[in-house]
């Protein structure tokens, strides 16, 4: 008996089959990225554990490590994208949402632990949520260039990737830098720099949202 596929359905002799469905794609890049958002979790709970498990450096130790693990593979699995040939939409897709959710959840994990403010990061946490949505709206009208990431924004996510790791150590580096007092002042500069690009973000937006708005 011969099958014959219509969009996702297969049939045979007028008799609805099971419905056939597109694999998810799955690669080395996009194993790292799944790791890169399973390390979350990790890196939150260390600091929910008993205290005769880790101590407050220990759970700050951890917690720094696990940032920079997650960070460095969000590094690594582009360039093995890049390098292999295995770039994927899903890919694509996948990829920042993963550093949106690690940045969220340490924002709203040193908020917890008080050291850093609700306004600094509803100002991060709600940019990243804006100019996604902004990102995904040009995309689908061709216009994704337009939103192109900018070297104000590449300056933004530097301090704001540095200061992260150092407010969660929290502790003196080397005796010297006050990682603590240091991280915060950074993070102030990245929420500066967060509302700055938001505004240039839009600002290049603007002419295509004008001319859709009746859309």
């Amino acid at each position: 008996m011969t099958l014959f596929r219509t969009g996702e359905w297969r049939y045979s002799s007028g008799t609805l089959a099971i419905p056939t469905t597109t694999s998810m794609p799955f690669n080395i890049p996009i194993l790292l990225t799944w790791l890169r958002m399973a390390l979350i979790p990790l890196m939150v709970g260390v600091f929910f554990l008993p205290p005769h498990w880790m101590t407050t450096y220990e759970q700050g130790v951890a917690a720094t490590v696990i940032f920079v693990v997650a960070a460095v593979t969000d590094w690594f699995d582009g360039y093995l994208a890049r390098r292999w040939n295995e770039t994927t939409s899903f890919g694509a897709f996948l990829d920042p949402v993963a550093d949106k959710l690690i940045v969220a959840g340490a924002l709203l994990l040193l908020l917890q632990l008080g050291r850093t403010n609700a306004v600094v990061a509803f100002i991060i946490i709600g940019r990243e949520i804006a100019i996604t949505a902004l990102r995904e709206w040009m995309a689908q009208i061709g216009a994704s260039k337009s939103v192109a990431v900018s070297s104000l924004g590449k300056v933004k996510t530097a301090a704001q990737m540095i200061a992260i790791p150092m407010l969660l150590y929290a502790y003196p580096l080397f005796g010297i830098v006050d990682t603590l007092y240091v991280g915060q002042r950074l993070l102030d500069l990245a929420a500066l720099l967060t509302v700055w690009s938001m505004f240039y973000y839009l600002r290049k937006a603007w002419p295509l949202i004008s001319e859709r708005r009746g859309e």
